[in-house]
């Protein structure tokens, strides 16, 4: 099937047209700076081939998702899906022909890269049997194909340089035609503009990036000012989906809007004199000391070798195999230990699990080395002639691991079950696991990073992780990070409730 569509008009009233057919097998590049109605364009061309075949637009913005009220596009919040989802995700959108909007602005920059490197990487990587037509739309793609590393983590740039050029050089043949929009010619790698056939160049200013336009357009240099003069929603096209020859294009009218600030003066509010400053001032003391969301930070970005380990699925392995404990974590910030404890009154005694249970609660006791609270503990246990000598270093670690973690506080059905889930959890990592297990077990939210660094005896964020990586490779946790950098872990095994 062919079919045309109506981007605009020309000098002279006449409809300009692009020809889709020739436009999925020979690409587009859009040009334009910061006011141009290069996104106006682009969503023109959007609208007017809705329907007639599949759209696929890498938005940093957000500004395209309102293509899903008026044409049913789905909108896949990247920010909430993680690195392995998004990868099946793409594979999905190819596999069911959907047109889909992927929102990248709830991420940090450099988290936008890497997530649209791989979704446009899984969209490359697609089965042939899926290798259907689509328009992949790349608004801002100085962004993935830069022209020099700047500040971009260096694996960073190779993955999304490489998956930019696999859309312009390699996409045709398995059905990707890239159509990437750009405010700097001058900052976009020049192996992904040099694949575009079609050219529709926008309103610059620069030397630099008038002189390029008018090198694709075939212009001169005296040509080239008219590129400084187009107006907004004016553009220069040249291509085989458009024209032989330059031709002018005033883009048309567009039936959605983006969800950007408004661009035209509207009036200032009213307000008497004072009234103002007190809607600027009213409770101004109590609004800022009010609590403020914290944004977590993402992760750092994988090395380049362990990038396919660090986006595989969580698996469950069949089979635990035995594994080198992790060392015996160190205590960050030393604590000195507490005066011996004052001899108790005749006849209070106790049990072993109660002293114990004293000193987990005690302040930073979880920071101080196992010796040292064995210690404690057998200098308590004769404060009050309870006999211990049966307690070896092992069995206290246990016990004092239960009682910090809480697990000695459940009924003794629930203890039974999670120590029954927790065999064979080394020592040192045993609290944490614990804890996890409690909180799966009763359905309370599971501890965050500061609390399983608390149980674990250290304040390191990198320690968590490992420890977190150590259990996940064993089978015993599923863990679940987004682009957004929330972490989430799940029990494959979830303890049975009493």
């Amino acid at each position: 099937m062919t079919a045309t569509i109506d981007i605009g008009r020309g000098p002279d009233g006449a409809s300009i047209g692009m020809d889709l057919a020739e436009l999925l097998a020979t690409r587009l590049l859009v040009q334009g700076n910061s006011g141009s109605g290069k996104s106006h364009l682009l969503r023109r061309l959007l609208e007017e081939c809705a329907g007639q075949v599949q759209q696929i637009v890498i938005d940093p913005e957000g500004d395209f998702v309102t293509l899903a009220d008026a044409f049913g596009h789905v909108v896949i919040d990247a920010g909430a899906y993680s690195p392995r989802e998004i990868e099946e995700l793409a594979a999905r959108v190819r596999q069911h022909r959907a047109s889909v909007v992927l929102a990248l602005d709830e991420l940090e920059v450099e988290q936008q890269i890497r997530c649209a490197a791989l979704f446009l990487t899984a969209l490359f990587d697609a089965p042939r049997e899926h290798w259907y037509p689509a328009l992949v739309v790349v608004d801002e793609a100085q962004m993935f194909a830069p022209a020099a590393a700047g500040e971009m983590n260096d694996d960073t740039r190779r993955m999304t340089l490489s998956a930019m050029t696999n859309l312009m050089c390699r996409g045709r043949k398995r059905g990707l035609a890239g159509i990437v929009a750009t405010q700097r010619l001058a900052k976009l790698a020049k192996n992904v503009a040099a694949e575009a056939s079609n050219f529709l160049m926008g309103r610059t200013f620069l030397d630099i990036d008038m002189q390029r336009a008018a090198d694709l357009l075939g212009m001169d240099r005296r040509q080239a000012e008219r590129i400084r003069d187009l107006q907004r929603g004016q553009f220069l096209g040249l291509g085989p989906a458009i024209s032989r020859r330059p031709v002018a294009v005033n883009v048309g009218a567009v039936r959605t809007s983006g969800r950007g600030g408004a661009q035209a003066l509207i009036p200032l509010p009213q307000a008497e004199e004072g009234a103002m400053e007190a809607l600027l001032t009213d409770r101004l003391a109590e609004a800022a000391s009010a609590p403020q969301p914290v944004r977590r930070a993402p992760p750092p970005p994988a090395p380049r070798a362990d990038l396919e380990e660090a986006i595989a699925l969580p698996r469950v392995l069949p089979e635990v195999k035995p594994t080198a404990p992790l060392p015996e974590p160190v205590a960050e910030t030393p604590r000195p230990a507490p005066a011996t404890p004052p001899a108790p009154e005749p006849g209070s005694g106790g049990t072993l699990e109660e002293i114990v249970r004293e000193i987990a609660l005690a302040e930073g006791a979880s920071y101080r080395p196992a010796a040292t609270l064995f210690r404690d503990f057998a200098i308590r246990c004769r404060q009050r002639a309870i006999a211990s000598a049966h307690v070896d270093l092992a069995r206290f670690r246990r016990m004092f691991a239960f009682a910090i973690s809480g697990l000695d506080q459940l009924g003794e059905a629930a203890q039974s079950a999670i120590a029954g889930a927790a065999e064979g959890v080394e020592d040192d990592l045993l609290a944490p696991y614990l804890a996890i297990l409690i909180a799966a077990h009763t359905g309370s939210a599971m501890p965050d990073e500061e609390e399983l660094g608390r149980l674990y005896g250290s304040a390191s964020p990198s320690r968590v992780r490992r420890l977190l990586e150590h259990l996940e490779r064993q089978g015993r946790i599923v863990v679940r990070e987004d682009f957004g950098g929330e972490r989430s872990i799940t029990v494959p095994m979830i303890p049975a409730a009493a």
